[in-house]
């Protein structure tokens, strides 16, 4: 089994490059109950891969309207995620933040739209790292970070919060 300390995170590359976004509202937080793919049954925010020619703000924009139906406002890129997994998929995610959207919201093959209070997310459905880093998000503090999971479990990890 690899550990957290055999990675050289300086020679790292992701295999895939991704996006999350997160519409945050009146204290609401809108996520997703993923249907298919990494982290299927989980509830993260809307997101994927980047496509070929995309920025990173344009992948966040269409995911978000692929999943949900809606085009977000307002999104800014606040975090920098990079996971490893055991089994040697590794998987570099940028974490966007938008204060509304505008359409409506729908479900789709890929996900089931979900308001949560901010307060009260639901952590016990989510990847273990993610309550970690979204209190940071909520309240807009730029992060990065990395993380080492064996399967869905975490097994490692490290923030490398910026300095100002």
């Amino acid at each position: 089994m690899m550990n957290f300390e055999q990675i050289d995170w300086d020679q790292w590359k992701p295999t895939d490059l991704a996006t999350l976004l997160f519409v945050v509202r009146a204290g609401q937080v809108l996520m997703i109950r993923k249907k298919r793919g990494l982290g299927a049954g989980k509830i993260n925010g809307p997101g994927g891969r980047i496509e070929t020619g995309e920025t990173l703000l344009q992948c966040a924009l269409r995911e978000t309207e692929e999943e949900i139906g809606v085009r977000a406002l307002g999104a800014r890129e606040l975090g920098q995620l990079r996971f490893q997994f055991a089994d040697g998929y590794a998987l570099q995610a940028h974490v966007f933040r938008a204060d509304d959207f505008e359409g409506e919201l729908i479900e789709t093959d890929e996900a089931i739209p979900l308001w949560f209070s901010a307060e009260a997310l639901p952590f016990e459905e989510m990847w273990a790292d993610d309550r970690l880093w979204l209190p940071l998000m909520l309240k807009e503090t730029p992060f990065s970070a990395r993380f080492l999971f064996d399967g869905e479990r975490m097994v490692g990890h490290v923030f490398d919060l910026p300095t100002k």
